[in-house]
């Protein structure tokens, strides 16, 4: 897995996201084994607390759980982390809209926008 880390944010969250992000997607598959702290914190290049942490608040929200001596494991659950990503989105679009109309722009003109951007991809 790749992980696309922003150093401005906190990464513990961002691991967070990252993997109910792809648990929502179907690319972590429910009972699936995921990489261990230690694989994960060296392909992200993070310390192994910061990822140990991420999981176990994962499992605190029941999004995956841990086997003794075998690892961590995507739960069959996954609309916990379906749930996760709706409301990062709808976080993160609230917040574009308020810095949008900060700008002084509307939301039709802020829709405009988004669809042209969109339309030019």
């Amino acid at each position: 897995m790749s992980w696309k880390l922003d150093k401005t944010r906190p990464i513990c969250p961002q691991i967070c996201e990252q993997i109910c992000v792809k648990i929502a997607a179907g690319e972590f598959k429910p009972n699936e084994r995921l990489m261990s702290v230690r694989e994960v914190a060296v392909t992200a290049g993070v310390n192994p607390n910061t990822v140990q942490k991420s999981f176990e608040q994962l499992d605190q929200k029941g999004i995956i759980y841990s086997v003794r001596g075998s690892g961590w494991y995507v739960s069959a659950q996954t609309e916990t982390a379906e749930n996760e990503v709706d409301e990062l989105i709808r976080s993160k679009t609230s917040d574009y809209f308020g810095q949008m109309n900060a700008l002084g722009m509307d939301n039709s003109e802020i829709k405009r926008y988004v669809k042209e951007w969109n339309c030019n991809e």
